[in-house]
């Protein structure tokens, strides 16, 4: 006599299956917004780069252009990296400095370094 599993566990089992996707998707969706917390929101676009309100650039990875609806197909403009520490490389201008160890920043207004991504 084969086993078989009794018909009213399949219900069950199909329910829970549901269960599990609607309850770990808004987990997926709940990622934090670029420019959240201390930084104060998105003050706006430097190509595809965030500028935050706090006059730093965000850390994520998602396309600014993008995000902000301006659409993201075109080619980003050229940055230019300077090699001095000097003041000439403002947050918001795409303008970037290269520190000695080879990371790239821009200055707050506030004048600390908000680093690029690597």
């Amino acid at each position: 006599m084969p086993l078989s599993l009794p018909q009213a566990w399949m219900p069950t089992f199909g329910l829970a299956a549901f269960l599990l996707l609607v309850l770990a998707a808004p987990s997926a969706l709940a990622a934090n917004p670029p420019c959240s917390g201390k930084k104060g929101g998105i003050a706006g676009c430097d190509g595809e780069l965030f500028l935050c309100n706090d006059g730093s650039i965000s850390g994520s990875k998602r396309n600014c252009a993008a995000y902000m609806g301006r659409g993201g197909t075109s080619p980003a403009q050229p940055r230019q990296l300077l090699d001095d520490n000097t003041s000439d490389c403002p947050c918001g201008t795409s303008t970037f400095c290269t520190g000695p160890r080879g990371g790239v920043y821009c200055l707050t207004p506030g004048g600390k370094k908000s680093y690029r991504r690597k």
